[in-house]
């Protein structure tokens, strides 16, 4: 009773005309921001706080976490349309946004993200309101073995299950795994993979990988394949809104995604992009289980899963950062910047210090969800206009989009040509049937793998044992054990069935 009186007050607080007013234009920024590859919700928080000095720290913050759930949302949208993510959390989505709407059915897939976003964001701040004590233990419970085996989960996942042939997929993540190495290595100091290049110190962007994979590479497989298709987009109408089917194919990708995201964002280094993919593989998994599979050519599972997750995620990113003053993403870690520049320090006694601000902050949280909501469902059937643009036109369109995405994020040239580097590997791979999946997370996820094994090996002295001691650990290779050795047995298990059936 008590948590649900501290709510009412800060529904009350948050409700205020100025501060509806700075929920507001959050949201509006961050999905402005959101559909702009490159520049994310990091950068824009970053350009807001030292605009925000003069604002009372209540209205500063509830923006701050408005733009940061608007990018979530916003990012999907181009995905779907272009093949260009806006947000690396939602790369996943274009797998099968993108065929969705080349299908003419982007107006679907745009509304399965947005209304899945809403859904998770809703229960995942819930969840937040009454269990962030319990998702602090959480949080804090995790160590280096752990999150070496969620990387190792996420890779073999991933590479081998996700993507059908294994061979090829784990080739895929090697590719992954070796851009990863590129830059000066954290603990060492020592330069991996530069050639002499000092532009390469720091790495290879995300940014840079996501969109070259996704959009150059899929603009040159579409070149490479004009003479094979018409000139101009064959988009038909089709509904405007989601069927019943839709619906009955989406609420359970829903659920079974905010279930997958929810953990990943209290977990330090969890972040969005695996739950993302995991959600993916399971949604991939289960289809075709039932026999029913679309995945590959526009599966509205492997829209509303992911983008569940993503969503999901980042409403509980918020508790380590307020319950431990840990954040666990870069838009949260300016965030921390931000409390401390008020002379705020985020902890566990921070919901008592500061009790006004933080219930304000979490009571627009699901504010902000509403208002996304009514912002991004009316004009799914105006977006997915954009498809009706002629193939040359709209192709070009991307590889200008993309290219002033990657190159305003860091004013880099070398980044640039870095981008149609990667894609002309993203093409070669399309060409010749390599799964794009394993690639990306190999990028995202080997960083971390190094690190946490590391840790691992130097306070266990070299001993290996040490990534076999956590139950965490236990539990995550024991699921992967078991899906690995599931996916052949129902696949033998249904051709047996076939043959007697035949018989």
């Amino acid at each position: 009773m008590e948590t649900l009186s501290l709510l009412g007050s800060g529904f009350a607080e948050a409700l205020t005309p100025e501060n509806l007013l700075w929920c507001l234009i959050g949201v509006v920024l961050g999905t402005a921001v959101g559909v702009l590859p490159g520049l994310g919700t990091a950068m824009a928080v970053a350009l807001l706080v030292p605009l925000t000095f003069t604002l009372e720290p209540t209205g500063a913050f509830i923006m701050f976490a408005g733009v940061y759930f608007g990018g979530q949302f916003g990012g999907a949208t181009t995905a779907i349309l272009l093949n260009t993510p806006g947000q690396s959390s939602s790369m996943v989505t274009a797998f099968e946004g993108f065929p969705m709407a080349k299908n003419g059915r982007a107006p679907q897939g745009l509304a399965a993200a947005v209304i899945g976003s809403f859904v998770a964001s809703i229960i995942a701040v819930t969840l937040v309101v009454f269990f962030s004590p319990v998702m602090v233990d959480l949080a804090v419970s995790f160590g280096p073995a752990d999150f070496f085996a969620l990387a190792i989960f996420a890779f073999v996942a991933t590479a081998a299950i996700v993507s059908g042939n294994k061979l090829r997929g784990l080739t895929s993540l090697g590719l992954g795994l070796t851009i990863a190495l590129v830059g000066i290595d954290e603990q060492s100091g020592a330069v991996r993979f530069t050639f002499g290049s000092p532009q390469l110190l720091d790495g290879i962007s995300i940014v840079v990988v996501t969109v070259g994979l996704l959009a150059i590479g899929e603009v040159l497989y579409v070149a490479s394949t004009a003479h094979k298709t018409p000139a101009t987009q064959t988009v038909t109408p089709g509904r405007p809104w989601m069927s019943r089917r839709d619906w009955g194919r989406s609420w359970r990708p829903w659920l079974r995604g905010t279930a997958l995201g929810v953990p990943f964002g209290i977990i330090p280094a969890g972040g969005s992009e695996i739950p993302t993919f995991l959600s993916y593989g399971a949604e991939r998994n289960l289809a075709q289980r039932r026999g029913d599979s679309e995945f590959g050519n526009g599966a509205i599972e492997g829209v509303a899963g992911p983008e569940a997750a993503n969503n999901a995620t980042t409403a509980t990113s918020l508790v380590p950062l307020l319950g431990l003053g840990l954040p666990t993403s870069a838009t949260a870690a300016i965030m921390l910047g931000a409390f401390q520049q008020y002379g705020m320090q985020p902890g566990p006694l921070l919901f008592t210090e500061e009790s006004e601000l933080i219930w304000a902050l979490l009571a627009s949280l699901f504010i902000g969800s509403v208002i996304l909501l009514l912002i991004n469902l009316p004009f799914a059937p105006i977006w997915a206009k954009l498809l009706r643009i002629p193939r040359n036109y709209l192709y070009a369109g991307i590889v200008v989009f993309a290219t002033l995405g990657v190159y305003t994020a860091k004013s880099s040239v070398v980044d640039v040509v870095l981008l149609y580097a990667v894609g002309a590997l993203g093409f070669l791979l399309r060409r010749h049937g390599f799964p794009i999946a394993p690639v990306l997370i190999g990028v995202i996820l080997g960083p971390l793998a190094e690190t946490e094994l590391r840790r691992a090996m130097a306070i266990s002295q070299g001993d290996v044992g040490v990534l076999f001691a956590s139950p965490i650990a236990l539990v995550l290779y024991g699921l992967l054990v078991v899906a690995l050795i599931a996916g052949p047995t129902v696949k033998t298990v249904r051709r047996r069935q076939e043959r007697t059936g035949v018989s």
